[in-house]
């Protein structure tokens, strides 16, 4: 599994012309899902990201999670995070797991975070065309894979 993290001073989901997801200040988390990922891989991501100390003290240090903050979160697939670029100018996105193994693994992980923060999460539409709008705030970006546990 491989998530890009931002966090943002507000960000929204729509579909279809229609909001789907709103936060103001919290984190954006773009979630890309391949074949082999699973329960272990969904444990360790909830809790590296719910645990990540990236937002401001009283002191302006990075030095608080999204729990310490209280702060919201939109979790959206998107399997273009499993792009591969080697041959080509072409992407392949053969390394993201099709959807009767995502759509699970994605729910699986939504309901993880939100039983972590304790409070419910925004989301985007699975295979929806979706526009994403965000106010990077930072700009703070991290990207971690659970395979490599970075």
């Amino acid at each position: 599994m491989k998530a890009v993290i931002q966090r943002v001073s507000h960000a929204s989901v729509t579909v279809n012309q229609q909001v789907i997801s709103k936060i103001k200040s919290g984190l954006l988390i773009f979630l890309g899902i391949a074949p082999d990922d699973d329960d272990e891989a969904i444990d360790w991501l909830v809790k590296k990201i719910a645990n990540l100390r990236i937002f401001n003290d009283n002191q302006g240090v990075m030095n608080l999670s999204i729990k310490d903050t209280n702060a919201n979160a939109i979790i959206v697939s998107q399997f273009t995070l499993l792009a591969s670029t080697k041959k080509g100018n072409r992407p392949s996105y053969i390394n993201a797991a099709r959807p009767e193994i995502a759509i699970p693994i994605y729910q699986k992980f939504i309901q993880d975070f939100e039983s972590e923060l304790g409070k419910k999460v925004g989301t985007g539409e699975f295979g929806a065309d979706m526009k994403i709008n965000l106010l990077n705030d930072g700009p703070v970006t991290i990207v971690i894979n659970s395979k490599i546990k970075e």
